[in-house]
């Protein structure tokens, strides 16, 4: 079985690789070291997420683009970041339960030695024969004595490792919920937001308000400037969220050039007034060219605002937000619109 194991392995490796080459061949990604480790993953079924996404994406026929490429090549490297994190605990576990056992058999040693000469010395000694078994007893003591302190330096060795590991693993999670572009929070960190959201609104917690907002005409810094200057143009307005949104609320890059924002404890007057500081801080700012200092135009974003009701899902809620974004669209951009504005009984009567 293991000769087997040994000449099967490579063949099944060579299999994924050409699986993975060929599935980047049909979808036009260029065969990149970074790009082949996120096609072999998903030849392999490694990063389920991963396989997931691509799968999906595969159904809908959705371009590769640079930007999805790098937020799959994230997910995969904190998925091996975690698994690296879980075998170093296991490891650290293991040699810990391994000095423990040894710590019980020596103990069980010693513990055995002290009732034997408890039995000795219950006996008639000469001064010579107590005198061999109190050296005996001294001489027990001090291995002992030598195991234990070996046991606590190896102890605390470990509980070294395993902070160390902790904090790898901290590091690990925060990277999972970052974007990588953006350097703000990522999708699953704003689904846990909401979910966090609904549950805290279920036991009757203070208001909560969500904000959805897209980059207007975002497509036209992409194909006038190069996905570069598309970059750049995510990370100033992700800043602009960061500066707008403090304590438990939650800014991130909700998808593509789509943003969304949870904010605790803010009923849907407040959400509005802080979606027009947010809409007021990108029109301010000005897309400058690095290389030339060329001015190459304003950004603006269209926002929606919705509050949670009572007992409300979250699916729920952020669909409604959606649909005032899109109120915010079809009533000329570069607007907040709130689920209580008149303009989306208009909509919804045009929709209808």
């Amino acid at each position: 079985m293991g000769v087997g194991d040994v000449v099967l392995k490579p063949d099944r490796e060579k299999s994924l690789a050409q699986a993975a080459l060929d599935l980047m061949g049909e979808c036009g990604v260029v065969p990149t070291p970074d790009n082949f480790e996120i096609f072999y993953a998903h030849a392999s079924g490694e990063v389920s997420a991963v396989s997931h996404t691509i799968a999906e994406m595969l159904a809908h026929k959705k371009p590769f683009t640079p930007e999805i490429l790098r937020e799959l090549r994230a997910q995969t490297k904190a998925t091996a970041a975690m698994e690296q994190v879980g075998e170093g605990m296991n490891s650290v576990i293991a040699s810990v339960m391994g000095r423990l056992n040894d710590a019980g058999r020596d103990a069980g040693h010693y513990s055995s030695k002290l009732s034997a000469a408890t039995g000795e010395l219950d006996a008639d000694q000469s001064p010579d024969d107590l005198r061999k078994l109190v050296n005996s007893l001294l001489a027990a003591t001090r291995e002992m004595e030598n195991r234990t302190s070996s046991l606590e330096k190896e102890l605390q060795k470990s509980s070294d490792q395993v902070n160390d590991l902790r904090n790898k693993l901290e590091d690990v999670h925060r990277e999972a919920l970052t974007d990588p572009l953006t350097g703000i929070s990522n999708r699953k960190a704003f689904d846990n937001a909401l979910a966090a959201a609904e549950a805290a609104m279920a036991e009757g917690d203070d208001p909560v308000s969500v904000i959805l907002c897209d980059i207007d005409h975002f497509k036209k810094f992409n194909d006038n400037w190069g996905h570069q200057t598309g970059d750049q143009v995510l990370r100033l307005v992700a800043s602009c969220l960061s500066e707008n949104v403090k304590g438990r609320d939650t800014a991130a890059r909700y998808g593509g050039e789509e943003f969304g924002v949870v904010l605790r404890g803010t009923a849907l007057r407040d959400a509005m007034r802080i979606a027009e500081q947010i809409r007021h801080a990108v029109e301010a700012r000005r897309l400058v060219k690095k290389s030339t200092g060329d001015v190459l135009g304003t950004i603006t974003i269209s926002i929606g605002v919705a509050q949670f009701a009572p007992k409300e899902k979250a699916e729920t809620v952020v669909r409604r937000a959606d649909s005032c974004l899109y109120g915010a669209k079809q009533n000329g951009r570069n607007l907040v619109i709130s689920e209580k504005d008149p303009r989306m009984a208009h909509l919804s009567i045009n929709a209808a």
